[in-house]
């Protein structure tokens, strides 16, 4: 199974990073308001980044890597990666 870590742009251009096995229906629920209490006061949120990981675990130790990042290194990720 494939895990996905990604950034989302919030409404009030804050960052929000998740990991997923289902990225469609992850973000269909963040649009829903129903996937996370962050994301639900926030909306519209937007993908702005997805890194595919190889197992669960690669993908919580990434997610964490880019939670502790301040927020001119996201934006570094987030050009690197266009």
């Amino acid at each position: 199974m494939v895990w996905t870590v990604y950034l989302l742009r919030c409404r009030d251009g804050s960052f929000y990073t998740g990991i997923t096995n289902d990225l469609p229906r992850r973000l269909s629920r963040h649009a829903a308001g129903t996937a996370s209490a962050y994301t639900r006061s926030r909306r519209p949120v937007r993908l702005v980044y997805q890194e595919r990981q190889p197992s669960r675990s690669a993908a919580l130790r990434r997610e964490a890597a880019l939670r502790r990042l301040p927020r001119t290194a996201k934006l570094a990720v987030l050009e690197r990666s266009r």
